[in-house]
């Protein structure tokens, strides 16, 4: 794990990571842990919008709607376009936006976290803080869900990480190893 660390320390100098993927797959959990380990910033992008606005999440949606929300996050990834050294937790529906995979890209990798239909609801079923959820917490909402935004979390992602009956760290690792694998490859 030190070359790991070593390596990781050294890339999160200049380079941020994002954590994509569907609602409960883990990247806030993930994004602790790993700025945690590494000694970076951890940010949450659904947490600033919270902050920027003053309301929550459910608010947002309520009084004005979820372009409104998109918005926001398109706002505060420009922000962080402009700084490295950070581990980004992204919001389930950042990257269905060009312009969030853009600015995501710019200074960064993105890393995509999958999990199962199941796996997914286990994780958010005592959650009343997913509006898109609101009504439909079942297996074959999130399913079809999941598929419909599938190709844009998978175009957007330079990673792909399964979290399903995985452990936080045995995740990190797996993360660091990609990472190290496709530096070495010369994409990052």
């Amino acid at each position: 794990m030190e070359k790991r660390k070593d390596w990781m320390t050294n890339y999160l100098k200049d380079h941020n990571i994002a954590l994509t993927g569907f609602m409960g797959a883990g990247k806030s959990t993930v994004a602790k842990t790993l700025s945690k380990i590494f000694g970076v910033k951890y940010i949450e992008t659904d947490e600033m919008i919270v902050q920027k606005e003053g309301m929550t999440i459910n608010e947002i949606f309520a009084k004005f709607g979820e372009p409104h929300f998109r918005n926001s996050e398109t706002k505060i990834l420009e922000e962080l376009s402009e700084t490295g050294g950070c581990v980004i937790s992204c919001g389930g529906g950042t990257v269905m936006k060009d312009e969030n995979v853009e600015l995501l890209r710019k200074n960064g990798c993105i890393v995509l976290l999958t999990a199962t239909p199941e796996t997914i609801l286990e994780r958010v079923k005592d959650s009343d803080e997913r509006p898109i959820l609101k009504g439909h917490k079942d297996v074959d909402f999130i399913g079809a869900l999941m598929k419909k935004r599938r190709e844009s979390y998978e175009n957007a992602a330079d990673i792909i990480v399964p979290t399903d009956e995985k452990t936080i760290d045995e995740v990190c690792t797996d993360i660091v190893d990609a990472l190290m694998d496709l530096e070495a490859g010369g994409d990052v």
